[in-house]
């Protein structure tokens, strides 16, 4: 919620799980949040980050390392680590 100056005043604000786009409740004491940080040709962080919600239901079914893989190689952080596989 925004007040009248567009501050955001919410105590809580939910996240999504990444890798299956449902709700991460507050008592989900097994999420994480991962950034990773954006570099130049350099290897200098940009300052910019790419951040990964990852419920603890994903993490239960040991799907958290693919589903990882598989979100940063369609940002274009990884190439050719995950292949979808029929």
């Amino acid at each position: 919620m925004e007040n009248d100056q567009k501050e955001i005043v919410d105590l809580y604000i939910p996240r999504k799980c990444s890798a299956t786009n449902k709700l991460i409740s507050a008592k989900d004491h097994a999420a994480v949040q991962i950034n990773i940080a954006e570099v130049d040709q350099n290897g200098v962080m940009t300052g910019a980050v790419k951040t990964y919600a990852l419920s603890g239901f994903v993490r239960s079914l040991a799907e958290s390392d693919d589903s990882l893989n598989r979100l940063a190689t369609e940002d274009g952080f990884l190439k050719g680590v995950w292949d979808y596989q029929k």
